[in-house]
């Protein structure tokens, strides 16, 4: 399909481009640069999506304008169809072929058969119809990745690095191949083509990298760091890469032997600290920077699981939220060498590291009001586990809300738990001993001045020795629960309700399988779980509340299957208890 006011009134003395993916992250910059080259080149935009929508920021501007005037013009193209890329490429003397990776059809990322289609066997439809449209210049859009095996540390790789023997990333592995037919295909026909590997793009419409951070920060994981937090990193913004292709085909006509059928880096020539960079962003987003550090193997664990359950949840071809390829580039330095780029093709940053980050920030500042995923940072209404909590400084604590405060929580219970049950002695005598330390501890501050060689003392004041609130509420949740057990034994204790009488029953089983195992170890467990099980909660709510609903139905389907085996006569006396519905 062809969108084109104007376009028969094209100036044949003018040069045609084609950008192929020319409304994806990198396409739209690359578009505008065209337009504004003093080669005063014709555009053609091809994409998969049926007609353009521009952006509101792009109403009234250059691409609006040269879309009116017949300077530019839309194409629907699919890469896996030959003949569309025949239509929108016929005329015209070089092709920005940037990699689509997404199609009308919406197909997922993890779909080997369909990717497999649009990145290598498109690209085989994209160099077949250069050939015969006798296209001149072919620049390829790929990415640093496809020297990377997901595991191994890259300091400064040129372009002298092989691919690797096997990719852990499944879209990096599609990306090396048709990069691959792409330098192959250097001098056929007459066909100049290069390549070029951007290291982790990023900029205003990112719709990967970005994201990511902000749903790890919705999740509450963004203050964890994956490793030692010391990995090295390139990261390239956006329209550093869209000047690069430029470069490139200004190259491709000057500098022949230097450039047609290599491929090149492509970097801000200012390598970071991953994590420095991730701290950068989410704190220009209003988010606390990464601080705990947890091992890799940890991660990758969870990484597992998650896939595992993905799977079991049969969620068709969604991707697990944390991948393997994910975790490794996580922890991993990836940095390149550029200097081929600029060396060969003139390639120099356009955009520093430092503004790239700050243009970013700026363009996705936004979503704190337009995106659900970043709502909940100005809502007030509490999840489902701080209502559970309390919604008070328990909550606080187990949700990990002030890191520090927490871990010193947890630390201090972990040296009570160590006193009490590890230390050898028995329960009475630690506790006496721990007691006697207190009471020192109180006799002590009260006889000590208030100031001694020049250091304040401070003194406990009588208010700290009240029952607080938190206590207060703690007495009366334990108050509420001996009530309602007590109500239930009642019930108990009329027959009147089976489902209540099985409730008990398998509670006490419970109860005294715990009586069976070391009181030490209960605490213990108790004591991680309730650091942790909560926080877990709070993150995958959605995740744990679809396991529960299931295991309920499974449940019920187990109840109505022993209820169908149980002799008639079990099955009549059993119905005539009433039921209240709770169970």
């Amino acid at each position: 399909m062809e969108i084109d006011e104007g376009f028969g009134h094209e100036n044949p003395k003018k040069d045609i481009c084609v950008v192929i993916g020319g409304r994806s992250f990198i396409g739209k910059p690359l578009v505008v640069m065209l337009l504004k080259s003093s080669k005063n080149w014709i555009v053609r935009i091809a994409d998969s999506d049926p007609c353009l929508n521009l952006d509101l920021n792009e109403k009234n501007s250059l691409l609006s304008e040269a879309i009116s005037s017949g300077r530019a013009s839309y194409f629907q193209v699919d890469v896996r169809d030959k003949s569309q890329i025949i239509t929108a490429i016929e005329g015209s003397s070089v092709i920005f072929h940037m990699g689509v990776t997404a199609t009308a059809t919406n197909s997922s990322s993890n779909n080997f058969y369909m990717q497999y289609m649009i990145t290598v066997q498109g690209t085989k439809n994209v160099i077949r119809a250069c050939r015969d449209c006798k296209v001149k210049r072919l620049i390829y859009n790929s990415t640093a990745d496809v020297v990377f095996d997901g595991k191994h540390d890259i300091n400064k790789g040129d372009e002298s690095l092989p691919y690797p023997s096997r990719f852990e990333d499944m879209l990096s592995d599609l990306k090396a191949q048709a990069e691959t037919l792409v330098l192959f295909a250097n001098n056929g026909d007459g066909l100049l083509t290069c390549v070029l590997r951007p290291c982790n793009a990023f900029g205003p419409g990112d719709g990967k990298f970005v994201p990511l951070l902000l749903s790890t920060a919705k999740s509450g994981s963004s203050k964890f760091i994956v490793g030692n937090g010391e990995n090295m990193c390139d990261f390239t913004y956006v329209d550093n890469v869209a000047h690069a292709h430029v470069c490139a085909e200004e190259a491709l006509c000057s500098r022949t032997n230097f450039v047609a059928g290599k491929a090149f880096f492509i970097t801000n020539l200012d390598s970071v600290k991953f994590w420095e960079f991730v701290a950068l962003i989410l704190e220009g987003l209003g988010y606390s920077r990464p601080r705990f550090k947890i091992p890799v193997r940890l991660v990758w664990f969870r990484a597992v699981l998650s896939k595992w359950v993905h799977e079991i949840l049969e969620q068709g071809n969604a991707s697990p939220f944390l991948s393997l390829s994910i975790v490794h580039q996580l922890s991993c330095t990836l940095t390149f060498d550029c200097s081929q780029a600029q060396n060969h093709i003139g390639y120099s940053p356009i955009v520093s590291l430092e503004e790239g980050i700050t243009l970013t920030i700026e363009s996705f500042s936004h979503m704190d009001e337009d995106s659900p995923q970043l709502r909940f940072r100005d809502c007030n209404e509490p999840s489902k586990v701080d209502k559970l909590l309390g919604s008070g400084r328990v909550a606080d604590l187990l949700l990990w809300r002030d890191d520090k405060k927490t871990f010193a929580y947890f630390l201090g219970l972990v040296l009570l738990y160590y006193w009490f049950f590890l230390s050898g002695r028995t329960f009475v005598s630690s506790a006496a001993k721990f007691l006697l330390m207190i009471a020192a501890f109180l006799f002590s501050n009260g006889i000590l001045p208030a100031s001694l060689f020049g250091f304040t003392i401070k003194k406990l004041s009588p208010s700290q020795f009240e029952m607080s609130e938190t206590v207060e509420d703690a007495v009366m949740c334990l108050a509420s629960a001996w009530n309602h057990s007590m109500k239930t034994l009642r019930l108990v204790a009329q027959g009147g309700d089976w489902n209540i009488f099985l409730k008990v029953v398998v509670l006490l089983y419970l109860v005294k399988s715990l009586v069976l195992l070391p009181f030490s170890a209960v605490i213990g467990v108790v004591l991680v779980f309730a650091f942790t099980a909560f926080f877990v909660y709070m993150q995958h709510e959605d995740e744990v509340d679809r396991l529960i609903k299931f295991s309920s139905i499974g449940l019920k389907c187990l109840k109505r299957v022993l209820m169908g085996k149980l002799p008639a006569s079990v099955v009549s006396f059993l119905s005539e208890f009433p039921n209240d519905g709770s169970g």
